[in-house]
C-alpha cells in the first residue's frame, strides 16, 4: 500500500522552478492593486554579460538581457518605495509563463519572474563613494566594489524575521517574507 501512495504522490510533486538574477532597474517600478486590494508591483531589470568572441581578441563583447518581474503584497510595497531607475538589485523567485490569443487569434506567451525575495544594492554617491539611504535595505555586494573596501557580515534573526548586515560599520536590515 505504501508503494501505491508513493507513486500517486509523484503526480503532484512540483518540478524545480527557481531563478536568481542580478541587474539594474530599467525604469521606476509601477504599482497597482487587485480588485481584492492586494498590491502588485511590476518592473523590468537589465542584466549584462561580458564574453570574448576569440581568445586572441583583447576586448570583450557585451550582451544585455531584459526581464519582467512581479512582486506581490508587502514585497510589492517595499520594491515600489525603494526602487528607482538604475538601482541595482538581486531577485530570487520563480518563472511563470502566461499564454493567450491576440486579437487575430494567434497564440502568444510571455515569461515573467515572480519574485519571492528582493535585495537592493546600496546607493553610492559618485563624488564621495559613500553609502547612502541604507537604513532598512539589505545590501548585496556591488560588482565594482571589492570586499576589502566594504567588508560585510550577515546575521539572520529568526525571531524578528530579519536579516541584519554590517557594511562599513553601518547596520542594515531586510525583512524576509
Amino acid at each position: 500500500m505504501f508503494h501505491k501512495q508513493r507513486r500517486s504522490l509523484k503526480k503532484f510533486m512540483n518540478n524545480l522552478n527557481s531563478i536568481l538574477i542580478e541587474g539594474n532597474l530599467v525604469k521606476d517600478p509601477a504599482i497597482r492593486s487587485t480588485v481584492k486590494g492586494t498590491q502588485l508591483c511590476t518592473f523590468k531589470i537589465a542584466t549584462n554579460r561580458f564574453y570574448k568572441l576569440h581568445s586572441q581578441d583583447p576586448g570583450f563583447e557585451r550582451e544585455v538581457s531584459f526581464f519582467d518581474v512581479e512582486t506581490w503584497a508587502k514585497l510589492a510595497e517595499l520594491c515600489y518605495t525603494k526602487g528607482k531607475k538604475g538601482r541595482g538589485l538581486r531577485v530570487v523567485g520563480r518563472l511563470k509563463q502566461s499564454r493567450w490569443n491576440d486579437v487575430d487569434g494567434k497564440p502568444r506567451s510571455r515569461v515573467t519572474i515572480i519574485a519571492e525575495h528582493v535585495e537592493f544594492r546600496p546607493e553610492f554617491k559618485k563624488e564621495e563613494k559613500s553609502i547612502a539611504n541604507m537604513e532598512d535595505t539589505y545590501a548585496s555586494e556591488d560588482a565594482y566594489v571589492t570586499e576589502d573596501e566594504y567588508p560585510s557580515s550577515d546575521v539572520y534573526d529568526d525571531e524578528d524575521n530579519k536579516c541584519v548586515s554590517m557594511i562599513k560599520d553601518k547596520e542594515i536590515e531586510a525583512v524576509v517574507f
